[in-house]
């Protein structure tokens, strides 16, 4: 009777588990990381408007940014480069190992199963003994502190934050593509004007030898439109370079061969009516702010599962197996032989690993917050630069348009003169010509330059904005 009202072994190895792991956790709970907390997210006061926005930009931004150009084979390249680009690959073949890191948190927190069987063969002198074995054994860590679930959490934050970045990676690559398609329309009109300046100043200079053969002109006039030509060809064969390298430039980005015999269109898209939104939204917009955010949560979560790193950890193992001289009998359940175990780990001494492990995670976590805020004020900056930059460049463009119309009138007006002028000797020096001739064309390159300029920098403003295209 006296031994029925006795405590069950396994129970009162349980009751020695719970109280060791009481005793150890009030020793480890000493140490002051552990009533500290990460931070997992953080509120940024921004203002309700964009600065430099103008009157109606405030709107909410356009999506389909891609379509609004109106340009279908901007739009066919585009969609080319998302399929292509090498480099997007790759992210997306990042984007599937993030993916697995979510399983790898979540098995953490679930039993290890193993099983293993053996045979050994014995001889002696006088006979031989065989024996086969067949074991399972289970191993689980309970997550009585929360541990391995914050482990599991900043896997999956880390994956949608990779998630993020892909996006951003993609919004990128499509700005980058339109980009690298204007300049090499730019390149080619550029290429255009260059040869149409040659021939002109090869005309202009039949008419310069005309007047040298009538002894109207001088040998320094001569000189000067053999100079022309000189520097026409010139800068006929740097355009000729540039549109070259404009066009491997895009290719590149398509992820083709640079041959250069991609096509473009003639002229650059037309630039739509630009929307900013409100700042708050764009926080919440952009995929890169919100892939930096998540950072944050990751590396809360990572120094949350460090300081319950301080804690003892308690662990469950079990084993089931059995051993027989004849094969047929391992599955037998008169031979079946199960033990359950549970035990409590401590690090009593490490030479402050841990301490130093949990304080290093900390740091991170602080890091994280500061490198966040830097990026949306950095995001902030961008969308301000570059609205401004928008009114500016459109101002430019039409003080330029009246450059290009004066410089045109001038041009004609110099050469008519000195047509006219030539064979009586009243006209306008051939200095005068070749000057007007020089700022006409000058005003037609700035023009074309510019207009690809106010193109960059709104496709930089989309690009900041974080809309979707």
């Amino acid at each position: 009777m006296e031994s029925r009202q006795q405590t069950p072994s396994h129970y009162r190895y349980l009751l020695v588990v719970l109280a060791t792991a009481t005793n150890l956790f009030f020793s480890s709970s000493c140490s002051p990381i552990l009533s500290q907390r990460p931070t997992e997210s953080v509120a940024i006061d921004i203002p309700s408007t964009f600065a430099a926005a103008q009157k109606g930009e405030n709107k909410a931004i356009t999506q389909g940014w891609l379509a609004s150009l109106r340009d279908p084979i901007l739009t066919k390249i585009v969609r080319s480069a998302l399929t292509n680009n090498l480099d997007l690959q790759g992210a997306a073949i990042r984007l599937r190992s993030a993916r697995e890191g979510t399983i790898i948190g979540r098995a953490a927190r679930l039993p290890d199963l193993t099983t293993s069987s053996n045979n050994s063969l014995t001889r002696t002198n006088t006979d031989t003994f065989e024996s086969f074995g067949l074991s399972l054994n289970s191993s689980w860590e309970a997550d009585v502190w929360g541990r391995l679930r914050d482990l599991e959490n900043a896997s999956i934050a880390d994956y949608e934050a990779a998630v993020a970045d892909f996006r951003s990676a993609r919004l990128s690559l499509a700005v980058n593509t339109a980009q690298a398609y204007c300049n090499l329309i730019t390149a080619e009109n550029q290429l255009t004007l260059a040869r149409e300046t040659l021939d002109s100043f090869q005309k202009n200079y039949q008419i310069i030898q005309r007047g040298y053969k009538l002894g109207t002109l001088r040998p320094l006039d001569d000189a000067f439109g053999r100079s022309n030509i000189a520097s026409a060809k010139a800068s006929l064969e740097s355009s000729q370079l540039n549109r070259q390298e404009a066009a491997r430039t895009l290719q590149l980005l398509l992820g083709e061969y640079p041959d250069t015999l991609i096509k473009s269109a003639p002229e650059l898209p037309r630039i739509p009516e630009i929307r900013a939104g409100i700042p708050s939204d764009l926080i919440e917009r952009r995929p890169d702010l919100t892939a930096s955010r998540l950072q944050i949560y990751v590396s809360a979560k990572q120094a949350d599962a460090a300081r319950k790193n301080l804690l003892p950890s308690f662990r469950l193992t079990a084993n089931t197996g059995s051993s027989s001289s004849e094969l047929r009998d391992l599955l037998d359940p008169s031979n079946l032989v199960s033990t359950i175990a549970a035990s409590i780990t401590q690090r009593i001494f490490a030479g402050g690993e841990l301490n130093a492990r949990a304080r290093q995670a900390f740091a991170a976590n602080k890091s994280d917050v500061r490198i966040y805020q830097q990026d949306v004020l950095q995001a902030l900056r961008e969308v301000e630069s570059a609205l401004d930059a928008n009114q500016s460049l459109k101002e430019q463009e039409q003080h330029l348009l009246t450059e290009v119309e004066n410089t045109a009138l001038a041009e004609k007006w110099a050469e008519s003169d000195f047509v006219e002028g030539l064979d009586v000797g009243n006209r306008p020096s051939i200095l005068e010509v070749l000057e007007a001739q020089r700022r006409a064309l000058n005003a037609r390159s700035s023009l074309i330059s510019l207009r690809n300029n106010r193109l960059q920098n709104h496709l930089d403003l989309l690009l900041a904005l974080g809309g979707t295209f």
